[in-house]
C-alpha cells in the first residue's frame, strides 16, 4: 500500500471570510515524491471543500493514490450512531449530519443542530458549549450542566492521545467538536462526488484511490515547534511538518504499520488517529532520525537489471508491443530539485504546483471608466455625484463608495468597496461633480472577479508539465517564485567502430565521417535534456568500458555495434553484463535494436545508419527519454493527409519513410535506401505505413508524422 500524494488539512469550526490569513482558518499542505508544497491557506470551509474536490479530481484523472488527513474526529463514542441512524455506521452518520447542517461561508448552523441532536436524549444530552449570542435550545453552555450520561466521555482515542478534548465540546480553545460536525458533512459530501474512489480509515478497507484519514498534529508536537518559522502561523507549520512526517514514515515502512494497527472498537465505530501508539516513530520521521528510503516509484538510482527483457519466445517485436513494454517498465531516474521560476524554461515540473495567490488577486476594473453600485439605482438613464478621488492601478481608493454616487476608475484598478459595476468611459458625459450616462449596464459590467482566472489554491500546473515561456508568466503572475522541476536528464552520446572519424578528419573513401553523434546530440538538447557528449570509441571493447565506467549520465544512446557481428562490441560488451537484450523490431529502418545496462544506466545502442539511427531515437528514445526525464510518455502527433505518392508495401514491417507536404500532399523521398542521408534533410517528417501489407495510391490518406511532432 503506497500513497502518490500525501495531502494534510487544519479544519477550522469557525468562519473567515478572508482574504488575510488568520491563525483559526484552514490551511494544507500538500507533499509528493517527498516535496512539500508551500501550504495554502483556504478562507473558509466552502473554499477548503471545492479545493479539496479539485485535488481529488486531478489525482484520479492522473492514476495517483491520495491519502488526505483532517484534524477532527471521524466518529463519536460508540452507541452515539445507532441513536441517531438506528444502526452502529458512523458513515451513515455523517450522512445524517450533510442533510442537516447548513454551513456558508457567513455562518452556519451547527450549534442549533447540537442543540436539536440533545433534544433526542433525556436530560441535557451530550454536546455542550453554545457559542452563539443567543441561548440555544437543548444546548448548554457549560459542560456540568448536562444530565445525560449514557456515552463515555470521549472514543477510546482520546483516553489513548494525552491532551485530546472531547468531542462534545462545540467551542473554546482546543475543542474539536464543531471541527467535528462541520467536517464529518464536509466529507460526506466528498464521499458522494467520489463514491467510486473515497475509502475512509478504519471503517474501510483503503482499496480506492483516495483514502480519508484523522490526524492529529499534536503527536509530534515538539517536533512542529522546532521547525516552525519565525512568524509563521502554527496551524500553518503544523500541516507542513506533518505532511512531511507521513512521507518519511512511508519510506520508512512505518507509515502501513500504524494504519493496520487499529483497535477492534475504533474501527467499527469511533475512528482513530493515525499514529497513535506509534509516536516514537513518528517524531523519529518528523526529526530526520531514521534515512528514509526511496521509494521505488522516485528511487533516484538505475533501472532493474529485466527490465528490457523480451517475453519467452519472441523473436520479432511490434513497434507497438515494443514501445508498450518500454512504457511499462520506465520511470524517472533524476531527482526534483527547486530553480527560480523565471529560469525554469524548458523545465520538467517534479509535482503539482497550486496557485499562492489569485489571479487577478482582487476584484478590478476591466477599462477606464466610472464605478458605483448597481443594486443602488433603477433602469434608465443616470447622473451620479462623483466621490473625490480615483482608484488606478497600484493606487487603489481608500474608503467606501456611498450607495448612489460614483467613482473614477482606472483599468487594472482595485473594486473598492460600494463598487460592483464600471461604465466605460466612453458612454459617458462628465463634469466636474457628476457622470451621465445613457443607460444602465448590467450588474458586474467591466469588472474583473478576484481569482475568476485561476483562484488561489487551485491547480496551476501539473507534475510532468514541460515548462514554456507563457507557463513562466502564469507560475509569476500567481506568485510562485520558485518552482520544484527534474534534474536535467543526462544524456550521453557514443560513437562506436574503426570506420568513423571526425568530418573533414581524412579524404579516405574507407572511413566514414562520423554524422550521427551531433545529430544525436542536437536531438537530446531539443528535447530539454543535458546532452553530453562521450565522443568516439574505435573496435576496442576495454576502451568501450572505460568510456561506460567514467560516463556521468543517466542514459547512454550509442550509434553502431548493435548487431551481433564480430565488431559489434556495444551489444557484446552489454551482453557479458547479463543486461542485454536485442530487440529485433519489425519496422524499417533501423529494426536492430540493442537495450541494455550498464551500471545501472540505460544504453540505447541503435544501428549505425544515420536515417535508421534516426527513425529508431524518434519512434523509441524520445518517449523513453521523457519518461526517465519525469515528462511522461511523449507520443508523436500525426496528421492523415492525402498521399501524393504510390507504393505497393509488403506485410510484416512498419515501414517510415522519409516524407514532406507538398502542393498535391504528402510526397516522399525519391529513394528509400537507407544510406541517403539526404533525404533527412529534405524531409520534414516521417510517413507512417503499419505492418499489413497494402497499396498507397495518389489521394490515399496516409499518416504523417511532422518534426515538429517530434519536439525538433
Amino acid at each position: 500500500m503506497r500513497f502518490d500524494t500525501i495531502a494534510i488539512l487544519d479544519w477550522s469550526g469557525g468562519n473567515d471570510r478572508g482574504p488575510t490569513p488568520k491563525k483559526d482558518a484552514i490551511w494544507v499542505a500538500v507533499c509528493r515524491g517527498g516535496v512539500v508544497m508551500p501550504p495554502v491557506y483556504l478562507r473558509n470551509r466552502a473554499v477548503a471543500f471545492d479545493w479539496l474536490a479539485d485535488l481529488c479530481e486531478s489525482e484520479i484523472a492522473a492514476g495517483r493514490r491520495l491519502l488526505a488527513g483532517f484534524d477532527f474526529p471521524f466518529g463519536y463514542p460508540a452507541g452515539f450512531a445507532a441513536h441517531l441512524v438506528g444502526r452502529a455506521d458512523p458513515l451513515a452518520l455523517w450522512d445524517w449530519l450533510a442533510q442537516r447542517l447548513d454551513d456558508r461561508p457567513e455562518g452556519n448552523n451547527r450549534f442549533a443542530l447540537a442543540g436539536q441532536i440533545n433534544g433526542m436524549f433525556p436530560g441535557v444530552g451530550p454536546f455542550w458549549y453554545n457559542g452563539a449570542a443567543a441561548d440555544v435550545l437543548h444546548l448548554p453552555r457549560k459542560g456540568n450542566d448536562r444530565t445525560f450520561d449514557g456515552f463515555p466521555e470521549r472514543r477510546l482515542a482520546e483516553t489513548c492521545a494525552k491532551g485530546a478534548f472531547t468531542c462534545w465540546q462545540l467551542g473554546g480553545a482546543g475543542a474539536v467538536g464543531g471541527q467535528a460536525i462541520t467536517g464529518m458533512a464536509a466529507l460526506s459530501r466528498l464521499r458522494a462526488r467520489f463514491v467510486d474512489a473515497v475509502r475512509v480509515w478504519p471503517f474501510q478497507p483503503l482499496d480506492g484511490s483516495i483514502a480519508l484519514v484523522e490526524v492529529w498534529p499534536s503527536l509530534i508536537d515538539g517536533a512542529v515547534r522546532a521547525q516552525q518559522e519565525t512568524g509563521e502561523i502554527r496551524d500553518r507549520a503544523q500541516v507542513r511538518v506533518l505532511a512531511r512526517t507521513l512521507w518519511a514514515m512511508q519510506d520508512a515502512g512505518d507509515l502501513a504499520a500504524a494504519l493496520g494497527d487499529v483497535p477492534d472498537q475504533a474501527c467499527a465505530e469511533e475512528g482513530w488517529i493515525l499514529g497513535l501508539g506509534h509516536e516514537d516513530r513518528m517524531q523519529n520521521a518528523a526529526q530526520g532520525r531514521r534515512p528514509a528510503k526511496a521509494p521505488p516509484e522516485t528511487r533516484v538510482q538505475g533501472l532493474s537489471n529485466d527490465c528490457f527483457a523480451l517475453p519467452p519466445g519472441v523473436r520479432w517485436t511490434p513497434v507497438d508491443e515494443a514501445l508498450a513494454l518500454l512504457r511499462d517498465r520506465l520511470r524517472p531516474v533524476v531527482a526534483p530539485e527547486t530553480v527560480a521560476s523565471h529560469a525554469a524554461d524548458g523545465r520538467i515540473l517534479a509535482r503539482d504546483h497550486l496557485a499562492l495567490r489569485g489571479n487577478p488577486p482582487g476584484a478590478n476594473a476591466a477599462v477606464d471608466g466610472y464605478g458605483f453600485c448597481h443594486g443602488a439605482l433603477l433602469p434608465g438613464a443616470q447622473r451620479l455625484p462623483l466621490v473625490a478621488g480615483r482608484s488606478a492601478a497600484g493606487a487603489p481608493f481608500v474608503g467606501t463608495v456611498p450607495p448612489g454616487q460614483a467613482l473614477r476608475i482606472l483599468t487594472g484598478a482595485l473594486v473598492p468597496p460600494g463598487v460592483d459595476t464600471v461604465v466605460m468611459q466612453e458612454d459617458c458625459t462628465v463634469s466636474e461633480t457628476h457622470v451621465g450616462f445613457a443607460a444602465l449596464p448590467r450588474p458586474g459590467a467591466n469588472t474583473r472577479r478576484a481569482g475568476e482566472d485561476l483562484a488561489a489554491g487551485k491547480l496551476t500546473l501539473p507534475q510532468g508539465h514541460v515548462l514554456r515561456p507563457p507557463d513562466l508568466a502564469l507560475l509569476s503572475a500567481v506568485g510562485l517564485a520558485e518552482v520544484a522541476v527534474f534534474a536535467r536528464l543526462r544524456v550521453g552520446v557514443l560513437s562506436t567502430g574503426d570506420e568513423l572519424c571526425a568530418p573533414g578528419a581524412t579524404a579516405d573513401p574507407a572511413r566514414t565521417y562520423d554524422a550521427n553523434r551531433p545529430m544525436l546530440l542536437a536531438l537530446a538538447a531539443r528535447w530539454g535534456c543535458a546532452a553530453v557528449d562521450l565522443g568516439h570509441v574505435g573496435d576496442d571493447r576495454a576502451a568501450l568500458r572505460a568510456r561506460l565506467d567514467g560516463a556521468a549520465v543517466d542514459v547512454v544512446l550509442t550509434s553502431g555495434g548493435a548487431s551481433a557481428g564480430d565488431e559489434d562490441h556495444v551489444s557484446a560488451l552489454l551482453r557479458e553484463t547479463g543486461a542485454m537484450q536485442a530487440w529485433r523490431i519489425a519496422l524499417k529502418p533501423g529494426r536492430p535494436l540493442a537495450l541494455g545496462l550498464w551500471n545501472g544506466v540505460a544504453v540505447f545502442g541503435l544501428p549505425g545508419n544515420p536515417v535508421a539511427a534516426l527513425v529508431c531515437a524518434l519512434i523509441f528514445a524520445r518517449p523513453a527519454l521523457g519518461l526517465l526525464a519525469g515528462a511522461g510518455w511523449r507520443a508523436p502527433i500525426g496528421f492523415d493527409v492525402p498521399a501524393a505518392f504510390e507504393k505497393t508495401k509488403k506485410a510484416g514491417r512498419r515501414e517510415y519513410l522519409r516524407a514532406r507536404i507538398g502542393p498535391q500532399g504528402v510526397e516522399v523521398f525519391a529513394s528509400e535506401g537507407s544510406g541517403r542521408i539526404s533525404g533527412l534533410s529534405w524531409a520534414e517528417g516521417l510517413v507512417e505505413l503499419a505492418e499489413p501489407a497494402g497499396q498507397v495510391r495518389l489521394g490515399d490518406k496516409v499518416r504523417f508524422l511532422p518534426y515538429g511532432g517530434f519536439g525538433f
